[in-house]
């Protein structure tokens, strides 16, 4: 009897983003969890930049995907693909998931399909929400996909809650997985940063567009001279130099308008810095209580502008009193890597799918 394969239809290494980690992580981790894994890529040469203020190459996903449907339809018409075998799709919005659908159903093979959802149109403050929004082209195709897939993988209950709103219809309790995200692998590369000597650094570690509203973060480096405050994308760092400023940062801060995960602030975590998150979004379910702040005191610029100074009297005493809160700080890392950062669950889901016995 043949040993079931995973396919992991993989999404394009980009340096500055997480991509890039997973390339290479996470193939090891589902080995080392025992699957016989084989990974499905596009070409490696495309451009490493993503689209101002996006996720990704708008254009160059879409030729990395388009090689990685040839390379699908290869397989099954070599015969490769068996009863049994696993595709996951580490980013679900993958329209090769209909081609594969398409030819395990007409060819009788008889696969399990699990795709790991990050954004989509669903989000109005993602790209695709803010660009395309609910137009009906694109909720037809978010949906179409969703049903090609045995098991919709998310990070967070929160995620799982705004699919849900957009598509009110689609009900599927069973497919429908809160597993956290793969990255095991960040407790180890990050532990020699875990150890550097603080100072009073202030970090903003997300994307600089309108949903993580940069402008109160400006705002906040004026009010509060006697911090350092870094825009971290503004420095053109290397992941090594990355690394270096959260190890040294006591704080990271976010006005998040769009966050299903946040894997900056659980860096900063695990290297001892404390977040700062408003209780909203994925932050709520995540997030120790000792380092929220009132959703609505950065709700947009003026409710900002209202309650800048509950923030800062908040912030300044976080920063002072930083060694006080090393104990929650640790709950807040166990949490994290217990329950949203580990391949635990997903790797379950899989291996019951794989091996149904």
């Amino acid at each position: 009897m043949n040993t079931p394969v995973v396919y992991i239809v993989d999404l394009e290494a980009i340096e500055t983003r997480y991509t890039g980690e997973w390339k290479v992580h996470l193939p090891k981790q589902m080995k080392q969890a025992g699957f016989n894994v084989e990974v499905i890529e596009g070409p490696s040469t495309l451009p490493s930049s993503t689209t101002p203020g996006m996720f990704l190459n708008f254009s160059a996903t879409n030729i990395y995907k388009s090689v990685q449907a040839q390379k699908i339809a290869t397989l099954f018409s070599d015969n490769k693909v068996k009863d049994g075998d696993y595709f996951l799709f580490t980013d679900a919005w993958n329209p090769t998931v209909i081609q594969l659908r398409y030819m395990a159903e007409l060819l009788g093979v008889k696969v399990k399909i699990g795709g790991l959802w990050h954004a989509g149109s669903y989000d109005k403050f993602d790209g695709l929400g803010r660009l395309i929004g609910d137009a009906p082209w694109v909720r037809h195709a978010e949906e179409s996909m969703y049903n090609c897939y045995d098991h919709n993988f998310f990070a967070t209950q929160f995620h799982i809650d705004m699919f849900r709103a957009a598509f009110p219809w689609l009900l599927d309790n069973e497919g429908v997985k809160r597993v956290g995200w793969p990255m095991e692998y960040l407790q180890g590369s990050l532990t020699q940063y875990s150890g550097m000597n603080k100072r009073d650094l202030i970090l903003f570690p997300h994307r600089i567009s309108l949903e993580k509203q940069p402008d109160i973060f400006r705002d906040l480096k004026t009010q509060l001279p006697q911090y350092e405050f870094v825009m971290c994308q503004e420095q053109e760092l290397t992941k090594n130099e990355y690394h270096n400023l959260l190890g040294e940062a006591k704080m990271v801060f976010s006005a998040n308008l769009q966050e299903t995960l946040g894997i900056s602030w659980y860096e900063g975590v695990l290297v001892n810095a404390m977040p700062f998150v408003p209780d909203r979004l994925s932050y709520t379910e995540m997030s120790e209580i000792e380092f929220k702040y009132p959703s609505q005191w950065t709700e947009d610029w003026q409710s900002y502008l209202k309650n800048r100074d509950l923030l800062i009297k908040r912030i300044v005493h976080l920063m002072d009193n930083y060694s006080d809160y090393l104990p929650a700080l640790l709950n807040q890392k166990r949490n994290l890597e217990e329950s949203f950062f580990s391949g635990k669950q997903l790797y379950k889901v899989i291996s019951d799918a794989v091996d149904p016995s």
